[in-house]
């Protein structure tokens, strides 16, 4: 995957997760911040996820909690990677 999706794919990620109160324990305190909800679409390339099948399938990467919105993208990028996602 080029730099270009990744660096779209962490603009979407961090307006999309920035509005949430940081720290966050746990994915439920992320759901009232996403726009959409669990629904909220993210685009990789042609591809496009949910928030809430991300939340599944990348749901063991995660280290809750995550002190800042850099700290948690940067987690939720390097498990899109490790799965192939990326």
């Amino acid at each position: 995957m080029d730099d270009e999706v990744e660096r779209e794919l962490r603009a979407q990620l961090t307006a999309a997760l920035e509005p949430a109160t940081y720290p966050v324990a746990d994915p439920f305190d992320l759901v009232p911040a996403i726009p959409g909800g669990p629904q909220t679409r993210f685009e990789v390339g042609d591809e496009r996820y949910t928030a809430m099948e991300l939340a599944v399938r990348l749901g063991g990467y995660h280290a809750f909690p995550y002190e800042s919105v850099d700290e948690l993208v940067d987690d939720v990028i390097a498990a899109m990677r490790e799965e192939g996602l990326l």
